[in-house]
């Protein structure tokens, strides 16, 4: 069964993924302006070494009422899963009940070598995190002993304040497949990556799909934002090349997204040798951008004018996405804002 064909009613759904590219106080206006333009959702990123989400999300929650906010993602290697448990807790008590979106990842290498992590036995590691962390969140008394996550007689000790199970889901950042199977089986929803193409979304469902199964759930089980590149702007070549410029950034120190949405790796290498790996400045990525045509910066993300753009969005809600989180990268992120907002589909 084809993905287009599987996909529930998303409603008309849209968050807004948060990374670097503004200040956290801008991004703290920006969640007041998307919150009220009807937004549903905001997920901040810690992919790389510039910000931590927890941060952030903190401030957002405190100027803001309503709108969902999500760690996009934290990593399950440098956080003991019950810090990780403790702090999506305390992030309920400062933003409120069904407001809170746990999304958790495997981080990615080189960064994660880097620093001393191993990621050999990455699956085993992510089901443990994700089993023990949705206990925690239930307010259960844990005992586990796992390969990676071992706990004895350990529950949040909440003294004063709501002892009632918190309301925060697991969602898993997931692009393999292997991974993606793994989510369908156990996590409360999947975190899409995103400079994917829409083409992959059919394949990442399939692997979902395989996971609830064995996990007697079905598809619908399973939450399924993504987070989607949106260069805006009036001027079309303005809007590529803000988005040419972080593909080319992503082609060199995150390899494995662009191999999953089918990039040659003849250009993944081409690129990588030009900025010369990871991290790479602003010269170097600078320096390679020239190497990626409009063709692939079309393929995966919404970049160009709005109504490019929301067609866009729209290929990859009609293959699996349910609630788009859209990365602005145009100089006046508002104007995304506007274009997505209440019924932009």
């Amino acid at each position: 069964m084809s993905a287009s064909k599987r996909v529930s009613d998303r409603g008309d759904r849209v968050g807004m993924y948060l990374q670097d590219k503004h200040s956290i106080r801008e991004n703290m206006e920006l969640v007041q302006y998307a919150e009220d333009k009807g937004f549903d959702e905001v997920w901040q990123a810690e992919s790389r070494l510039a910000r931590d989400a927890i941060t952030p999300l903190g401030a957002y929650a405190a100027v803001s009422d309503e709108i969902k906010l999500g760690t996009g993602v934290i990593n399950n290697w440098t956080r003991n899963t019950a810090l990780i448990a403790q702090t999506m807790s305390t992030l309920e008590e400062l933003a409120g009940p069904n407001r809170i979106l746990c999304g958790i990842g495997a981080w990615w290498d080189p960064l994660a070598e880097k620093v001393g992590i191993d990621r050999s036995g990455a699956l085993r590691a992510m089901r443990e995190t994700v089993e023990v962390t949705q206990d925690l969140l239930a307010m259960e008394n844990v005992t586990y002993d796992g390969e990676f996550v071992q706990m004895r007689d350990v529950e949040l000790d909440v003294v004063h304040g709501d002892s009632g199970p918190r309301t925060v889901p697991v969602y898993v950042g997931a692009t393999g497949f292997k991974m993606l199977e793994l989510t369908g089986h156990f996590a409360d929803g999947a975190v899409l990556n995103y400079l994917v193409s829409p083409e992959y979304n059919e394949k990442a469902l399939d692997a979902l799909e395989e996971g609830a199964d064995r996990g007697d759930r079905s598809l619908e089980d399973i939450d399924r934002p993504q987070l989607v590149v949106c260069s805006m702007d009036e001027d079309v070549d303005v809007a590529l090349d803000n988005a040419r410029e972080l593909i080319t950034q992503y082609l060199g120190q995150q390899p494995h997204i662009m191999k999953a949405s089918g990039v040659s790796q003849d250009l993944i290498d081409e690129v990588g040798e030009a900025i010369g790996g990871w991290p790479a400045d602003a010269e170097d990525i600078k320096e390679g951008m020239h190497l990626v045509p409009d063709e692939v910066v079309h393929k995966l993300t919404a970049s160009g004018s709005p109504e490019q753009c929301r067609q866009k969005v729209a290929e990859y809600c009609e293959t699996g996405c349910q609630i788009p989180i859209l990365y602005p990268l145009g100089d006046d992120p508002r104007l995304m804002i506007d274009e997505f907002a209440d019924g932009y589909l």
